[in-house]
């Protein structure tokens, strides 16, 4: 029997002795440098395991760490609320998804840039959920028009409303997290059931260089005993944050990354952990990040080097662009980021969707890039080597001078091995024309709009609505804030 010979296009930044160069120089980084850990807690956990603690700097022998990577599951599963819709974080795998935190938002409509707003996270998550290659939710953008520190859950509440794909959610604070943890409960019955099929992560962040702050780790050490995934992201600004060259800034990002993954480790052995960057270089005319540069993909691509290597899952960066608006820029960028990404095998990929250097969320952006990863998924595939598809009896058949397009096999083959695309236009001209000369920018528009008018998720319930009303509630009445915005969600998400 024929199994066939498959091997997926790969792009690889350093080789294994490169990275054993870079892994070992963390080592030494942490425990020579050491690393700013501003959590009582988390001080104290690494102090008990033998590190080297000298007020909130704390030296980090290399047991500690390679102990924590190998405790560190390389493997694990995000559900749907539901219970279904499962994605799988294992090597080979490329889940794509949108990021958190724009300050604006692009007006589906109009076109309007403007500040991040209620309803917005909701749509985000309609969208998502509708597009086909994008896996799980983030919010793409931080809501402006509620008491700040509520922002995130009101977020989530959204999210959760709206799709029935995983999310990943943040928060500043550890209030904000158990509220966000009571409204996932009441969306799946019980803790248990939480526990046992989590159907949300939890997104967090160090602060470079080396610093891990207290709000981070506190929220990071709750979300782990309570059996939540935890998604954290590390490294500076390339040049700024960090060392401008591509492997010193391996080795801060690793080193904040490593750490933090221990302290996760001493405290819950076996927490699911999934670490990631950005690591984009710093614009050093504008002292701003190039989102869009070369160099994120690069040092993107050697970090899933990394953490292939070290067999733990990784959270790479893709989808977004530099530009303010969906033009050309913004196709170049996101092509060549998804792409990289994809021959990397980046385990997650997040911030699809973003403009102007992470400050715009833009809809039109995330439907522009779910054709462009379904293109890259393609390529990813390879090419299958195996009897069947060599064809050799097929060939011999037609012979020299023939034709293979009305063979029985070109039918039976041709929706696996030829990509069609959803958005591309490829009819000649003349046909283009007289249909309209509909643009690309066109077509993503159109596509959006359908989303927005046809695409219902299917709904909460009603008791579940009441009960998110009701957490939404007594997270306002802590900070005295009127309720009106609490009818107003339970009167959209309401499923009568």
């Amino acid at each position: 029997m024929d199994n066939g010979l498959q091997q997926a296009p790969q792009f690889r930044v350093l080789s294994d002795l490169q990275i054993g160069r870079i892994f070992q120089a963390t080592l030494d980084c942490l425990q020579r440098t050491g690393i700013k850990v501003q959590n009582p807690t988390a001080r104290t956990i690494l102090e008990k395991a033998g590190a080297d603690v000298r007020g909130e700097i704390v030296h980090i022998p290399a047991y500690i760490i390679e102990e924590a990577v190998s405790t560190c599951p390389s493997s694990f599963t995000l559900w749907g609320r539901d219970g279904e819709n499962p994605i799988e974080l294992i090597d080979g795998q490329n889940i794509y998804g949108p990021g958190p935190s724009c300050t604006y938002f692009i007006e589906p409509v109009s076109g309007e840039r403007r500040k991040t707003r209620l309803g917005d996270p909701g749509l985000t998550a309609r969208v998502c959920d509708a597009l086909v290659n994008i896996g799980y939710v983030m919010s793409l953008g931080l809501i402006d028009d509620v008491k700040p520190e509520l922002a995130t859950v009101y977020e989530f509440a959204e999210m959760v409303a709206n799709t029935s794909k995983p999310v990943l959610v943040w928060s500043f604070s550890l209030d904000q997290l158990q509220d966000i943890y009571q409204i996932a409960t009441a969306v799946v019955g019980s803790e248990e059931n939480l526990r046992q099929k989590p159907f949300v992560g939890f997104f967090s962040t160090t602060l470079s260089p080396l610093t891990h702050t207290d709000k981070d780790l506190e929220n990071m050490l709750w979300a782990a005993e309570q059996g939540l995934p935890v998604f954290y992201l590390g490294g500076g600004t390339v040049g700024s944050t960090a060392p401008i060259t591509g492997a010193g800034a391996l080795v801060i990002t690793l080193a904040e990354l490593l750490s933090g993954l221990a302290i996760l480790q001493l405290n819950t052995p076996g927490t699911p952990v999934c670490i990631g960057s950005v690591m984009a270089a710093s614009d050093l005319r504008l002292v701003r990040p190039a989102y869009g540069g070369p160099e994120m993909s690069l040092n993107c691509a050697a970090m899933s080097d990394i953490s292939r290597y070290l067999g733990i899952p990784y959270m790479g960066t893709a989808g977004a662009s530099e530009s303010k608006t969906l033009d050309l820029q913004a196709a170049i960028e996101s092509s060549f980021q998804v792409l990289l990404s994809s021959l990397s095998n980046a385990t997650l990929v997040h911030d699809v969707g973003f403009l102007d250097c992470a400050d715009i969320g833009s809809l039109e952006m995330l439907v522009m890039n779910d054709e462009i990863i379904s293109m890259s998924r393609r390529v990813q595939r390879g090419i299958e080597v195996s009897d069947q598809t060599l064809m050799l009896d097929l060939i011999d058949e037609i012979g020299p001078g023939g034709e293979f397009l009305s063979s029985m096999e070109t039918a039976q083959h041709c929706r696996f091995e030829i990509w069609m695309p959803g958005l591309m236009d490829r009819a000649p001209w003349i046909d283009w024309y007289n249909a309209g000369a509909i643009t690309m920018h066109d077509r993503i528009k159109a596509k959006l709009q359908n989303i927005l008018n046809t695409h219902h998720p299917t709904p909460l319930s009603e008791q579940i609505t009441e009960k998110i009303a009701a957490i939404l509630q007594a997270a306002n009445q802590r900070y005295e804030k009127p309720i009106e915005i609490i009818d107003h969600w339970a009167e959209e998400h309401s499923s009568g």
